[in-house]
């Protein structure tokens, strides 16, 4: 057995890992700013309109911007329970990927027939996202610098191999490797630009408000949308605690949070990511690790790390535990796991010792919306005056501007590429209810860890899932 760089024990001391976590704030990073916007009213009374979007994250808010776009005379209203940006669309690393399949190895096992399409729709769709910053002004701090993807493990060198060769790019190591990051832990290394970028999440969630309001959308924060009713063969009505709102068209972009289409909610499972944020490190600190590029970088294992700089040269630090809580609720509890911060912190210091000392300032998780395909999901229902989109499963930040213009094709009754595609006819394999959940994917869960404790070789549980076509990754 091959053992592993990471593991579920801790490796540092305990004493140095609780004085690195002392005193983090345990909100995200993203959110905790005196810049944050203030708070939109709520509905209050009823309101008419063409279409109502459920859901103030990035999905929702591309569907109302992207709705005005296609047709500026469209009534839109958009209903958020929360606040704009504070789910997952506040909470994830900001890592902008133009794959819509999880990538190209998750491609082949669902959507093999579609990959050409799916492939030349994703380079179009990431162009579009980059675009629409620059023309609706929106200071997202986005950055096109590059991943680079690292081999920690013997057996990950195989794969990184065949990475390279896929994206034409050489096997880094040695001096070539430090030049991008210096760790005890790499082993080997591929430096790629295509299709990644970066964004300050919050910030590129209340510009894309800014930009739908600007276009004439009618945004209500703290107003949860309870249920549909379809009252006639015309019309929807979307009720909310303080009044409804009578609509042509529905979009649901509610992703992890319970569907309002009840024969919907067993096609994803809430499972939490959690993160750490550092204090910012000074020139001296990054170039002892050799990274002084603005480029993030990931590992190889199938519970895997990504790390990213800020814009003041914080590192965020994040994956690995990929947790499901017993009941499969989101609840604000469940955004604090100080074992998970633990290990996390442990992990970062095995993966760079240089910098010893240094103090995380934030701690958080959220849930994000799993699917058993690993990627998202689109359709149509109620004789196709209501679409849904969910199951992004952590690669929501481009992709949900796809699942936004999919939305609009289907409740615009179009025959697009986009409505053609397998992931807009088929539903993904449905994930059983409670009791039953929380045992299947802790089984899951353990098989995965298995397989990077054995070289990355799959036990029976997981080829039997990949024979059904069911992932769990990290």
């Amino acid at each position: 057995m091959t053992p592993t760089a990471y593991r579920h024990e801790l490796q540092t001391p305990i004493a140095t890992v609780q004085a690195a976590l002392a005193g983090a704030r345990t909100v995200p990073f993203w959110l905790d700013t005196p810049d944050r916007p203030a708070a939109r009213p709520r509905l209050e009374g009823d309101a008419v309109t063409d279409l109502v979007v459920v859901g103030g994250g990035f999905c929702g808010l591309w569907t109302a911007l992207l709705a005005k776009e296609r047709d500026p005379d469209r009534r839109v209203v958009l209903l958020e329970g929360q606040r704009i940006g504070w789910a997952a669309s506040g909470r994830n690393g900001g890592f902008v990927e133009a794959s819509l399949t999880h990538g190209r190895e998750n491609g082949e096992l669902h959507f093999a027939d579609d990959l050409p399409v799916l492939d030349r729709l994703a380079a179009e769709n990431f162009t579009a996202f980059a675009e629409t910053l620059t023309r609706y002004g929106i200071d997202a701090e986005w950055e096109q610098t590059g991943v680079l993807t690292v081999a920690t493990e013997p057996h990950q060198l195989a794969w990184l191999a065949e990475e390279a060769a896929a994206e034409g790019e050489p096997v880094l190591e040695g001096a070539a490797l430090a030049a991008y990051g210096d760790s005890p832990l790499y082993r080997a290394g591929v430096f790629g630009t295509a299709g990644v970028g970066y964004v300050h999440p919050a910030k590129l969630a209340w510009g894309l408000a800014d930009a739908a309001a600007s276009l004439g959308v009618e945004i209500y924060e703290h107003t949860p949308a309870t249920g549909i009713r379809t009252p006639d063969s015309v019309g929807l009505t979307v009720a909310t605690p303080h009044g409804e709102v009578r609509a042509a068209r529905v979009a649901l972009a509610t992703n992890v949070f319970p569907s309002l289409l009840p024969s919907r909610r067993l096609f994803t499972v809430p499972v939490y990511d959690y993160v750490l944020m550092t204090e910012p490190l000074s020139p001296a600190q990054l170039e002892s690790i050799g990274w002084t590029g603005r480029h993030g970088i990931t590992d190889s294992s199938r519970e895997f790390h990504y790390y990213r700089k800020t814009a003041d040269d914080r590192i965020l630090w994040g994956g690995y535990d990929a947790v499901y809580h017993r009941g499969g609720r989101v609840r604000r509890a469940q955004d604090q796991r100080p074992e998970t911060f633990a290990r996390l912190a442990d992990h970062f210091l095995l993966t760079f010792p240089q910098l010893e000392g240094i103090r995380f300032t934030h701690t958080w998780g959220g849930a994000i919306d799993m699917s058993t395909q690993l990627t998202a999901f689109h359709g149509i229902a109620r004789g196709g005056r209501v679409a849904y989109s969910a199951g992004y499963t952590g690669l929501g930040v481009g992709a949900t501007r796809f699942g936004a213009e999919t939305m609009l094709d289907l409740l615009e009754g179009k025959d697009t590429e986009r409505t053609r595609l397998k992931m807009s006819t088929r539903m993904p394999i449905p994930i059983p209810p409670e009791p039953f959940a929380y045992p299947l994917i802790s089984m899951m869960r353990s098989a995965v860890a298995a397989s990077d404790r054995n070289g990355g070789k799959d036990g029976m549980l997981l080829k039997l899932a990949g024979a059904f076509g069911i992932g769990f990754d990290s």
